[in-house]
């Protein structure tokens, strides 16, 4: 094996990342609100020694119902329940720091950490979108800098919550009748632009720290923010060329903020369509794309270039006037990528709902299983990546294919683990120390007869984002 090992996260979405996915026979379109369906899919991942799996979310009905199974069960409590059915498997939940306060979703990550002996992590988010905005009372959504301002301190609350247990507050000494040491409780008492908060949490420190910090926006707030705080960064780059740069701009920012650019981790989504041959595999993507119904891509499409309705045209390129990025207020980088696009291949209207079908912008590739490791081994060993965000375009099929034909390449050419091993939290799977509690340095090594909520690794240093 090499020293690197990729880091392979599996993003799942109901039936596929392809949105005609649920019009195929082998699909159930009630898949989505199915415990069976996500507890196959997860073990399918571990089978495949993935570090994670993420599920998106956002507070709002995404798009129109009649397009694809809609809604989605609340993500953290959907991992709590996948994390009694996996047993070394990372969770990755997605939660918005515009539409949530500090202290409840703390706790929440705090619990399932340990509920899940340290294999949780939070995808931040900002949360695009005027429809999010408008379900909590808001006539529309914040500025994009307003919203990334709010996640700053947003952070820095959690941060400060997770470390309002010292690791050994616990002393459970029955004859004296201590339990707990107050003098290891520190209230955060925060006052902020945002936030006021008190204090203290009301669950332990748990097993990781804190859960590890996913971030999934390249703006330049975005990456200025992954900078400071992320330890991995889900992104979407359609060329080498594009992630490369991408990829040493972050590692740039990272080390200027005072971080180590070997603690963030880069990972690319990507959605392979397999084959046993190349014919094969094309064949396969053109009958999803046979699938799509255009009405649903145009009004999508038209939504993220902030069109009026009935402004493209299906046989037509996009329009010529397109306003710049930074006229945008929701996800900007998704925005820049899809023009950028559309004006570099010359598509038309319908050629581009066509590529954005199966990954919403992410690299979509169709070839077999060889070509597949070709393509994940070039970024990887190119500097492109750390890692992949794994986006089947039909689940589970789509998993089951990549973990039984691309993982075993992998394998063979050192790039992958072959088991687990040794390293149970997710922390320690990608290679970062447990993060020292701010109010007492570094921890002191786990006892093994530590309670549940105390680490279970230990590191003279800490991965904690520094707070500016």
């Amino acid at each position: 094996m090499t020293s690197r090992q990729l880091h392979l996260n599996a993003f799942l979405m109901n039936t596929g990342h392809h949105e005609a996915s649920w019009r195929l026979p082998e699909s159930d379109p009630y898949a989505h609100v199915e415990l069976d369906h996500y507890v196959r899919l997860a073990r399918i991942a571990e089978r495949g020694t993935f570090d994670s799996l993420f599920l998106a979310d956002g507070p709002q009905l995404w798009g129109s119902v009649g397009q694809r199974p809609a809604g989605a069960l609340e993500p953290l409590t959907l991992l709590t329940a996948l994390a009694t059915a996996t047993e070394h498997i990372g969770l990755i939940a997605t939660a918005s720091t515009s539409y949530n306060s500090p202290y409840n979703l703390a706790r929440k990550f705090a619990s399932l950490d340990i509920l899940s002996g340290g294999r949780a992590g939070w995808n931040i988010v900002t949360t695009a979108g005027a429809e999010a905005a408008r379900n909590f009372g808001l006539d529309a959504e914040p500025a994009h800098a307003q919203r990334y301002a709010r996640a700053a301190e947003f952070l820095d609350v959690a941060l400060k919550l997770w470390d309002s247990w010292e690791d050994d507050a616990i002393v459970a000494d029955k004859a004296s009748g201590v339990w707990g040491d107050d003098t290891k409780i520190h209230p955060p008492r925060h006052k902020g632009t945002y936030f006021r908060v008190e204090g203290p949490l009301n669950v332990p420190r748990s097993p990781q720290g804190y859960p590890l910090l996913v971030q999934a926006g390249s703006s330049e707030d975005g990456k200025t923010f992954a900078a400071r705080y992320a330890e991995a960064v889900f992104t979407a780059q359609q060329t080498i060329k594009d992630a490369r740069a991408f990829y040493a701009d972050l590692k740039a920012r990272t080390v200027a903020a005072g971080r180590d650019p070997g603690h963030i981790k880069v990972l690319p989504g990507i959605v392979p369509v397999l084959g046993s041959t190349e014919a094969e595999a094309r064949a396969a993507e053109q009958v999803l794309e046979d699938h799509i119904v255009y009405t649903h891509g145009v009004g999508n499409l038209e939504r993220l270039l902030q069109l009026p309705a009935g402004s493209l045209e299906l046989d037509a390129q996009l329009p010529a006037d397109l306003p710049p990025e930074s006229a945008i207020e929701g996800a900007k980088s998704r925005y820049t990528l899809v023009v950028e696009l559309a004006r570099r291949d010359r598509l038309t209207v319908r050629e581009l709902i066509g590529r954005l079908g199966g990954g919403r912008g992410h690299l979509t590739f169709a070839g077999t299983p060889e070509q597949v490791a070709d393509k994940i081994e070039a970024w990887f060993t190119g500097g492109a990546a750390d890692g992949f965000n794994i986006m089947p375009a039909v689940l589970p099929s789509g998993l089951d294919a990549f973990v039984d034909q691309v993982v075993p390449l992998l394998r063979a050419r050192g790039l992958l683990r072959e088991e687990y091993g040794p390293r149970r939290t997710l922390r320690e799977r990608y290679g970062l120390p447990r993060p020292a509690n701010q109010h007492v340095g570094p921890p002191a090594p786990a006892s093994t007869s530590a309670p549940a909520s105390a680490p279970s690794s230990s590191s003279s240093s800490s991965s904690a984002p520094a707070l500016v």
